[in-house]
């Protein structure tokens, strides 16, 4: 092996890095992200054109940073429990809301999420009736436009590595929700040792993927998270503006990311002379 290609960002995670560079065997690690699909997408049907029109119509009608944004990924989805649960948040909570929400298949490998059938029945009574005018349920969502709205302030979500440079690059702060994979992981991280996220709770148990069942996540949890999350001027908010001004800086002429593409693309000449 001859180096690491890494979509990342140098100053996002500047010790891990430097950490790996400092081994004498050590091949070069090459940061060149956030490598990101900005786009639309090819081959997007036009009932999601449809769909992705009126969700940002919607937002488009909301103050600037006035919405929380909840969305898990293509495998994100909840059992009606834990639906009811987020309900209950939101409602309590008092914040508009775009809710991305799919029902938990049985088994996520042979069939994938899919919409509930009747939201409802399945959500707490009255639900709807009281969140009519500030909040939306939706099943698909054109993640990357959304992320781009000023209307959202804040992103509930399962804490994928795209999901995470998406966040920041659009400079919106998270809170997440790890579900599989990696995710945990990457919660920890943003937490924990970047303060670019607020925390939902501490400890997650389960794992989508694996079969192990998620615990129950409680809906005076959520609530608080989604407080910390939508608090204007905080910290978490401030720091995530950084962030993201320092990734745009990355992908310019002489920002790190484009000088490590640089460097990148000159090894390999010199590796296959």
């Amino acid at each position: 092996m001859k180096g690491i290609l890494v979509n990342t960002v140098a100053e996002l995670e500047p010790y891990p890095l430097k950490f790996i560079s400092s081994g004498g065997d050590t091949p070069p690690v090459y940061p060149v992200g956030p490598l990101l699909q900005l786009g639309n997408r090819a081959g997007v049907d036009d009932s999601k054109d449809e769909k992705q029109s009126e969700i940002l119509r919607w937002l488009d009608e909301q103050p600037p940073s006035s919405v929380v944004f909840l969305c898990f990924g293509s495998m994100g989805s909840f059992r009606e429990e834990q639906a009811r649960e987020i309900a209950m948040a939101l409602d309590r909570s008092g914040h508009r809301f775009l809710w991305s929400l799919r029902r938990a298949s049985s088994n996520i490998f042979k069939e994938p999420p899919k919409e509930f059938m009747n939201l409802e029945a399945e959500l707490p009574e009255g639900f709807f009736d009281r969140t009519k005018k500030r909040g939306k349920v939706i099943g698909w969502a054109p993640q990357v436009a959304v992320l781009a709205n000023p209307a959202i302030g804040g992103f509930v979500t399962h804490c994928g590595w795209n999901s995470i440079l998406e966040s920041l690059w659009f400079g919106v702060p998270t809170a997440p929700w790890p579900l599989y994979a990696e995710q945990k992981f990457n919660a920890f991280e943003m937490v924990e040792e970047l303060g670019l996220a607020v925390e939902i709770r501490k400890y997650w148990r389960g794992d989508l993927l694996a079969g192990k069942e998620m615990v129950l996540v409680t809906a005076k949890e959520i609530e608080k998270g989604i407080m910390c999350l939508m608090e204007q001027n905080s910290d978490v908010k401030k720091r995530v503006k950084e962030m993201s001004e320092k990734c745009h800086v990355a992908l310019m002429d002489g920002g790190s990311s484009q000088t490590a593409l640089k460097t990148f693309i000159q090894d390999v000449v010199k590796n296959t002379l």
